[in-house]
């Protein structure tokens, strides 16, 4: 988790730090590797990076069609684990956190799961179906192997429920932005400032906001307000119109590095 609380610790006052979801094994596990590789030569300072699932509750249709390439490819849990222990021998040192759903990462094994993914690399783990008062057995995994467990604050939140939320989390607190599933969205969500503060009140844990961030003008916005956005099916997207592997090297650069200008 090492990796994570320095790239918040190392953000200037009024910067955000920016976290790119990418899905694992899209479009292959090989392209996987190096669309990692260049959001992290490009600036992104956390990657999150999308474990495929059957039954995606919290994603879009953007991540969701991504995530059904890997799967009809066959991609499973352990073929994230080696993307990022091939990601690790290239040489990036940028945090990984692992996003996945309860239902895979639990026939892999917590023990086990967070075992091999400390061997592997990886700094933590995103949980969307996961409830912070319903996650002990992960919370004990995560401190076990000094990993990242980053639950979610929703806009309907209690302060009683926020609090307990940010005080499980590890390595960052995963701000919703808005209501629903991931997507592009044209603006942010109305009363979104308020939340925010309301989270600031009941979080010492660093938070970033995600859920239809997409522009530059969205993270704009949001600065002073949150430590770093994330930003998903607007990336997804560019990369699926993308025609070869070399376009997917060069939009992901390309959208990585705007983004990342915006967050400074």
């Amino acid at each position: 988790m090492d990796r994570i609380e320095k790239a918040f610790r190392a953000l200037r006052p009024g910067e955000l730090a920016l976290v790119t979801y990418l899905t694992a094994g899209y479009p292959t596990i090989e392209e996987s590797v190096a669309l990692v590789e260049a959001a992290a030569t490009a600036g992104a300072d956390v990657i999150e990076l999308g474990v495929p699932f059957s039954d995606p509750l919290g994603d879009g249709p953007v991540i969701q069609a991504a995530s059904q390439v890997a799967r009809k490819a066959g991609f499973t849990t352990a073929d994230a684990l080696e993307i990022v222990e091939k990601v690790r021998a290239t040489g990036v040192e940028v945090p990984i956190v692992l996003m996945g759903y309860c239902n895979p990462f639990l026939r892999y094994g917590l023990d086990r799961l967070y075992r091999d993914a400390k061997h592997a690399g990886v700094d933590g783990f995103v949980v969307p179906d996961l409830p912070a008062h319903d996650a002990e057995s992960w919370i004990v995994q995560a401190e076990l192997h000094d990993l990242g467990q980053a639950f979610f604050a929703c806009p309907g939140s209690s302060p009683e429920r926020l609090v307990l939320t940010a005080s499980r989390s590890r390595g960052f607190l995963y701000v919703l932005a808005d209501n629903g599933v991931t997507g592009v969205r044209e603006h942010l969500a109305d009363g979104l400032s308020d939340y925010l503060q309301r989270v600031r009140t009941a979080a010492s844990t660093p938070i970033a906001v995600g859920f239809g961030i997409s522009r530059p003008e969205h993270i704009a916005a949001l600065r002073g307000k949150a430590d770093g956005v994330i930003v998903g099916s607007a990336l997804i997207a560019r990369i699926g119109a993308a025609a070869t592997p070399a376009e997917r090297i060069a939009v992901t650069s390309e959208f990585v590095g705007e983004l990342r200008a915006a967050c400074r």
